[in-house]
């Protein structure tokens, strides 16, 4: 069964992040740079937090704060679920789909950040998944096995 391993090991291992005491100005400045819906928020190499675009337009801009002083620690969620890297990419989904999330951490059993996984990466594995499986049943049907 494929894991949350596989999906990193074809992706880079980089992830954007952002301290605490960051402004939210200076996240979104970061996110649109690099064209990214969500930064980690991380002391060191540990998970504290995850601020996403929704983040900001629910605890800035839909009570009307002010970027520039509004610290990430302040509008990030601070309840992110994450997953080792033996999770099974059915598991993710389905964290994913319960808990309506888009971006799921991957750490290893100290805690330490490894990477990131996102809905985007699932559907793209899936759609690879259905094609392979399609061409089988092809092969079968039509016998050019």
């Amino acid at each position: 069964m494929a894991t949350v391993a596989c999906l990193l090991a074809g992706k880079s291992s980089h992830v954007y992040s952002i301290s605490l005491d960051a402004t939210v100005l200076e996240a979104t400045q970061k996110m649109n740079r690099h064209r990214i819906g969500s930064l980690m928020v991380t002391e060191g190499d540990r998970v504290i937090g995850i601020l996403s675009e929704r983040d900001i337009l629910t605890r800035v801009v839909a009570e009307e704060k002010n970027p520039r002083q509004v610290k990430v620690a302040d509008a990030m969620t601070s309840d992110v679920v994450v997953v080792r890297p033996d999770t099974t990419i059915e598991d993710a989904s389905s964290i994913m789909q319960s808990r309506r999330v888009r971006h799921l951490p991957v750490c290893d059993a100290e805690g330490r950040l490894l990477g990131l996984i996102s809905i985007g990466d699932l559907n793209a594995r899936q759609a690879s998944d259905q094609e392979v499986t399609i061409t089988h049943l092809n092969e079968y049907l039509y016998g050019r096995v």
